[in-house]
Parts: structure tokens; C-alpha cells; sequence
């Protein structure tokens, strides 16, 4: 029986991924600031284990010792729309999570591969193709990245699998996942998976519900067929019209 550590377990998207995987037989390990956080209809799952704590706050000890095992970590891990949400510390909590979470798996010397999956954004481009855009959505994101700290925390993560964890890791191979925005549903629907962005994100934006963002996450990590078509890349995700 495979296992999965997920972080970011408690929120939106996180929930669904978690029941997902829940559902399909999978033992999974979540990261939770407090008791409490999960719905009720999963926090008392056989397979799920709960861990209370703050991932910023963990050692690396600590870290190491989560991770160990697993043979997949998913992030849904995001920052809370409040003001100090998007504009108080850690300003970078994605990223330092997602490099100390790749750190922790690589200071293990798993015997296999460990598959490393990132909910990020279609608002940011995969610099590894390179994807073009219009001079003015590139103006847009410009100002995001000055403005918004989330946003340049979702690009600094995915650039670090891309750049520092790369295509060649001795460890782990990664899946970049990137939404459209973000919409609610009861039921996984149909939906396309590309490349790159076909609209643009900011002018003309398509719709993800965050339960096929769930759904697509827990493919990657049963179907490896599926694991080997994107693996390294930033899938886009839309929801098929």
C-alpha cells in the first residue's frame, strides 16, 4: 500500500485531494497546524495519520522523519486571503516548505524514486519551454510578483523543482500542477490537461473546480503511466467545456 504525505490537507483543494486518495486505499499522512482542521467524514479514516504542527516550525529532523516512508508528498499548500495571509510572514511559505520538504526526502536516500507533486498556478509560466505571453498579461504578472507575495511565492516554488530538484534527481521526480481559477463542485467532472495555458490567464482565464484539481493530483500518484506523460512539466488543468 503505497503512502502519501500531503501539507496544505486542510484547506480547500486540499480536502478533496486528501478524500481522493483516501478513497482509493492509499495510507496518507497529513501535516495539520491543530486537531480538528479535517471534516468529520475523514479525520477518523483507518488509513490517515495526522500530524499537529506548523511545517515551518518543524525541524529538520522532524521533517526527515515525516517524510520517510512516503512514497509520493502532494502540496496544496497556499496562503490564507487575509491581509496578513498574503502580506504577513512567512511571506515564502510555500517555497521554503517545498525545498525543506524536497531536502528532507533527499537526506533519506529513499531506494526509489519519490514522487513530488505541486498545486501551483496557471498565472505563472513554465520558464523550461519557454511559454510566451502578451505583452500586456506579462505587464499584469509583473505587478503581481511587486504586489502580491503568494503569487511570487508560487513561481519561486515551482522554479525551485525546476531549477534546483531539476529533471535528473538522484531522488525525486515532480509534478508541477497549474489551475485556472479556482471554482467549487460536488463531483468530479470531465477536464482537459495541456502543456502550457491555451487562454490567457489573466484576459481571458478558464475555470478548475478544485475537486478535478483533486482528482488529477491522486491520478499522479496511482497511474504511472499518467505519472511518466507529465513528470517533470507544469500540466495546465481547465475544466472541459
Amino acid at each position: 500500500m503505497k503512502t502519501i504525505l500531503v501539507v496544505g490537507a486542510s484547506g480547500a483543494t486540499g480536502r478533496l485531494l486528501l478524500k481522493q486518495l483516501l478513497d482509493k486505499g492509499l495510507k496518507v499522512k497529513v501535516i495539520v497546524r491543530q486537531p480538528n482542521l479535517l471534516p468529520d467524514d475523514i479525520k477518523h479514516h483507518a488509513n490517515l495519520s495526522e500530524i499537529h504542527a506548523s511545517v515551518h516550525e518543524l525541524t529538520d529532523a522532524e521533517m526527515a522523519l515525516h517524510v520517510t516512508g512516503c512514497d509520493a508528498v502532494a502540496s496544496c499548500l497556499g496562503h490564507n486571503l487575509t491581509f496578513k495571509g498574503m502580506f504577513g510572514q512567512p511571506r515564502l511559505l510555500v517555497t521554503d516548505t517545498v525545498r525543506r520538504l524536497c531536502r528532507a526526502v533527499q537526506a533519506n536516500h529513499p531506494e526509489k524514486m519519490v514522487k513530488f507533486i505541486l498545486m501551483n498556478t496557471t498565472g505563472n509560466r513554465n520558464r523550461d519551454i519557454p511559454e510566451q505571453v502578451s505583452f500586456g498579461q506579462a505587464c499584469v504578472i509583473s505587478l503581481l510578483r511587486l504586489l502580491l507575495p503568494p503569487h511570487l511565492d508560487n513561481e519561486k516554488a515551482a522554479d525551485y523543482l525546476r531549477t534546483q530538484v531539476g529533471q535528473h534527481n538522484e531522488a525525486i521526480e515532480w509534478v508541477t500542477v497549474r489551475p485556472d481559477s479556482l471554482t467549487n463542485a460536488d463531483a468530479v467532472t470531465e477536464y482537459e490537461v495541456h502543456p502550457s495555458p491555451v487562454r490567457s490567464a489573466i484576459f481571458d482565464a478558464g475555470s478548475t473546480s478544485r475537486i478535478n484539481v483533486g482528482h488529477f493530483m491522486a491520478e499522479l500518484v496511482v497511474d504511472d503511466d499518467l505519472w511518466n506523460r507529465w513528470k517533470g512539466q507544469m500540466p495546465v488543468i481547465y475544466n472541459k467545456e
